[in-house]
């Protein structure tokens, strides 16, 4: 615990943090990498809540549909 946060809380604050940084990105390309990072924090941080399952559903999604738009022909980015 630091500053009376759990590490919990602060893999929390953490993905809130870079998915808020991932929207300001005006390329793409770059805001679906940094969502995605923020998008594993939040699954790793839904599975750290003991199982949040609308958490960790939601940011999987996100997380695929990244990866998906990512390896795809990137001439459509």
């Amino acid at each position: 615990m630091i500053f009376g946060i759990t590490f919990t809380e602060i893999v929390g604050y953490l993905a809130s943090i870079i998915l808020m940084i991932s929207f300001m990105m005006k390329n793409v390309k770059k805001l679906r990498i940094i969502n995605s990072i923020g998008a594993a924090l939040f699954v790793t941080y839904g599975i750290m809540l003991t199982y949040s399952w609308p958490i960790i559903i939601t940011n999987q999604f996100i997380l695929f549909a990244n990866i998906y738009y990512l390896t795809k022909n990137n001439s459509t980015i």
